[in-house]
Parts: C-alpha cells; structure tokens; sequence
C-alpha cells in the first residue's frame, strides 16, 4: 500500500487519533500550567523551598518514560489517568523553573519602589512581577506543552490512545506509511502549539518590554 493510499484509506482513524492526543496533551499541560506556576511563585515566597523543588522535580525528568508510566500505574490503573499523571510530572519543571527565575530576576530597583509605596508582597506579584515575568513564564509554558505532546507518544503502551497507538501498531506491524504518519502527525501538532503559544506569549507580554 502506497503512502497517499494509506492516507486516504485510514484518515478516520488517524483524525480520531490525533484528537485524542491533544486532549491528553492538552490535560496534562494544562494542570502543569495549572500547579508550575503557583508552585514557582512559592519558591519565591518562600526561598528554602526552592532547592527541594527543583531538586524534586529535576530528579522525575530524569526518570525514563516507561518506567514513569509503570509507576503510575499500581495507583491509577491503566490508560489515561496514569498516562496524564506521568506526563504532568515530566511536564512541571520548565514551568516551574522559568517562573521562578523571571520571577527572582526582576529588577532590583523596581522591587524597591513597590515596597517603597506600601504594596504587600502580593500586590507587587499581581500588578508589577507578574506581567514583567509573562515572555520568560510562557517560555516555560511553550516548553511544556511541546514535552507532553512528544511524551504522550509512549503512554499508548499503557493503553491511553492518541497517536502514540498508531506508532505502537506500526512497530507490531512493520507497517512503514503508518509509522511515518504517526511520527509525522506529532510532530505537527508540537509546531502547531509552540506557533500558537508563541502568538499567545507575544498578545500577553505588557507593550512596554516588547522588543
């Protein structure tokens, strides 16, 4: 079979796929984003916690993949919960990390005149800390979400879907047009969410530190 025919004949399937991978992706870089950045703004707060949490996090990313998997899987079975959770701890470390560093580099000076005019630690995260950090967070964020796409490949060993099963299947079947659209296809879709977070991190990055 041709790849064009390929193509033409198994497109329901790679759609359904595909679809099914960005809702996993998208899960786990969500709750990322959801925790990275609370648990960054943390490491601020409250500096001992710092060196723990970057230790903790830096010590999951080095864990390979389908061993992280297979420890999820005795707590939350098999298939999307464990692919999710796994995908989630791998996913952590560059949002945690960049919040905390665009956070701990902000100026001095203007750290200085936000306690200088009465604003409470939280009062300058909101309204001045914060927005200067956008660029260096989104980065983080961007980084993120192009792991969990890449990383949710292999969770279709644990039966979670998306288009890590058609490589699966491909490898069973030494099927090389399925291999290739499979690899291809997540490869678009991590350049299609970099391009649109890239879009993103520009719309929300405050007009004054654009360059």
């Amino acid at each position: 079979m041709s790849f064009l025919n390929y193509l033409l004949t198994a497109w329901p399937e790679i759609l359904n796929l595909t679809i099914q991978h960005i809702e996993l992706a998208s899960i786990a870089a969500t709750l990322a984003t959801l925790i990275g950045i609370p648990l960054g703004i943390m490491m601020i707060r409250y500096r001992w916690l710092a060196d723990i949490m970057m230790l903790v996090a830096t010590v999951i990313l080095t864990i390979p993949s389908m061993a992280l998997f297979g420890l999820m899987m005795p707590l939350f079975g098999f298939g999307m919960k464990s692919a999710v959770t796994a995908v989630l701890l791998y996913s952590l470390l560059p949002i945690m990390r960049n919040t905390y560093l665009a956070l701990n580099n902000i100026d001095h000076g203007i750290k200085e005149a936000g306690i200088g005019i009465g604003m409470t630690f939280w009062q300058r995260l909101r309204l001045v800390d914060l927005p200067l950090s956008v660029p260096v967070i989104l980065g983080g964020v961007r980084t993120s979400v192009v792991m969990s796409i890449s990383i949710m490949t292999v969770s279709a060993f644990i039966g979670s879907g998306g288009l890590g099963q058609l490589i699966s299947d491909a490898i069973k079947q030494s099927n090389m047009q399925k291999l290739i659209v499979g690899a291809v296809a997540i490869s678009v879709l991590a350049i299609i969410a970099d391009m649109l977070l890239q879009s993103l991190q520009h719309l929300l990055t405050p007009r004054g530190i654009q360059k």
